[in-house]
């Protein structure tokens, strides 16, 4: 092969795989995907945990994006008044769309595989409850009155939840997951991830069921 071929394939190689993108520049674009549903709400999410996914090419970087987008809609949703109920409504219906989709997608596509490794069964089932968990708190939200002045202290047991599920996932169970996942396995997850998250979304219903509790 001559030189000028050689040097154009490693060319070629190079532009073909990922690339990392800065871990602030990820946040951004993810909260300005939140953000096209109602420019006029800011969306301070603030600090968020350490973690050295943000911005990566691989599924949990795809996933951290993902966090990003959902920690902007509820800081947005924080900003909705008791006096426009339809705003604060189309929001956490979105939020919950986005997160249900996510999660269970992320259930078939990554703790499925990362339950096969023994060593890592207890932290895909600890993330795999507390999916189960947020479901119960968004559909109790999602059953009583947006303009009542209560609603936002009940989406605030929610937050509270949801913050603390991802922020385990991102410093805790995707470091134990990445350990047992071989490249040819996080390629495939990520593939599924994708088409399962595009589809679980297209299916998703807003559940209402007042938590007695």
């Amino acid at each position: 092969m001559a030189p000028a071929q050689t040097t154009e394939k490693k060319a070629a190689v190079k532009a073909a795989k990922p690339v990392r993108k800065d871990p602030a520049k990820a946040k951004a674009d993810a909260i300005a995907e939140a953000k096209s549903f109602a420019p006029d709400l800011a969306a301070r999410i603030g600090s968020t945990p350490k973690t050295k996914f943000r911005g990566n090419p691989d599924i949990f970087g795809r996933l951290v994006q993902d966090h990003d987008k959902h920690r902007a809609l509820i800081a947005m949703i924080e900003e909705t008044t008791s006096g426009d109920p339809e705003q604060r409504k189309m929001l956490f219906e979105e939020f919950v769309k986005e997160v249900q989709a996510h999660a269970n997608a992320e259930d078939q596509a990554l703790w499925s595989s990362v339950l096969r490794e023994p060593s890592a069964t207890d932290d895909a089932r600890h993330a795999v409850a507390e999916h189960k968990e947020l479901d119960k708190l968004m559909a109790d939200l999602a059953a009583r009155d947006y303009s009542s002045p209560g609603w936002l202290r009940r989406f605030a047991a929610l937050k509270e939840e949801y913050l603390h599920h991802v922020g385990e996932e991102e410093q805790e169970q995707f470091v134990a997951a990445e350990k047992v996942l071989s490249d040819k396995d996080l390629k495939y997850i990520q593939k599924v991830f994708e088409r399962r998250k595009k589809e679980e979304k297209a299916a998703a219903k807003i559940e209402k069921k007042i938590r007695l509790k």
